[in-house]
């Protein structure tokens, strides 16, 4: 179907959550399901800047039903505990699992003694994801990334170390579609009404985004970006993940993005062999390791691998 990202279909009635919604493509996400009427629910670590994003949604959508559950991906048990907030809501329609440290510093670790980037950006949404199912009637959307068609790794062990930063970043987000796609295979096995799809947002740069109070003033921005001339904003690198949201025609196991990878409005696209069509021994074993790991079996102290140089 044609998509028009400025004329979404109505989502009044329906409730959205989204993590690391305070910046960047989570916050633009949850702007534009608020404006689609959706009753959005802002879900990041840090109090006050949900404050300051609920208010600029407010501010962009008056009378925008927006409300803020705090979660701090790199600790299970703040995990957990959010996910028994969310639970409360009755019903999610949606859940954009966007969030994720960025984190360049190697070794860096979570609370649970896990690499930054596999904990956060993979094995806790594994966390809420199966402590929210029997809450959510809708979708579930991971954000996922063209490196994982750019720098091919083939996962057979999560805990795998990876030598810098991209690497680590292309493990965890590989991961993350190896489960989203094993996710809604089992889904709908078991008859679940829930969806699993992936979306990958382009290139999103700041120099491109608007202003929001509170939020992003691109007047602080000192830093050149050198992907700016064929990016596009932030609020463009949303329309991925808020069209697998919110698109009727879309199913379970399909995959949303720039059609050309970089910029543009979202399509269907061919999910990638290696994370939709892996070996089903491998992606079992990937399966077990993150359930584990979601109910905090961690590695002792003296066996916990961090990210390598």
């Amino acid at each position: 179907m044609s998509w028009d990202p400025h004329n979404l279909p109505d989502q009044t009635g329906r409730t959205h959550v989204v993590t690391g919604a305070t910046a960047g493509i989570g916050y633009f996400a949850a702007e534009q399901l608020a404006d689609a009427g959706a009753h959005v629910v802002l879900a990041s670590r840090s109090a006050a800047k949900l404050d300051r994003a609920r208010d600029s949604i407010r501010r962009q959508v008056p009378g925008a039903e927006v409300t803020v559950v705090e979660l701090d991906l790199a600790s299970l048990d703040s995990v957990r505990s959010a996910a028994s907030a969310l639970s409360r809501l009755g019903r999610i329609d949606g859940l954009f699992l966007n969030g994720g440290a960025m984190e360049t510093a190697v070794g860096r670790l979570t609370d649970d003694g896990l690499p930054i980037m596999l904990g956060t950006h993979a094995v806790a949404n594994v966390a809420l994801v199966e402590q929210l199912l029997p809450v959510i009637d809708g979708r579930i959307v991971h954000a996922s990334t063209g490196f994982v068609r750019r720098l091919r790794l083939d996962v057979d062990d999560v805990l795998t170390p990876q030598r810098g930063f991209f690497r680590a970043y292309t493990q965890a987000k590989t991961v993350t579609e190896l489960y989203a796609y094993e996710l809604d295979r089992r889904l709908r096995s078991d008859g679940n009404p829930a969806a699993s799809l992936v979306a990958h947002p382009g290139v999103g740069v700041d120099a491109k985004t608007p202003a929001r109070e509170g939020v992003y003033d691109p007047r602080t921005q000192r830093r050149r970006n050198p992907f700016t001339p064929w990016a596009q904003g932030k609020d463009a690198a949303a329309w991925s993940a808020v069209r697998a949201l919110t698109d009727p025609g879309a199913r379970g196991g399909e995959y949303y993005g720039p059609a050309n990878g970089r910029r543009g409005l979202p399509t269907r696209l061919a999910p990638l062999a290696h994370t939709a069509q892996p070996e089903p021994d491998r992606v079992a074993r990937v399966w077990t390791q993150l359930e584990e790991l979601a109910v905090g079996k961690a590695m002792p102290t003296q066996n916990r691998i961090p990210t390598i140089q």
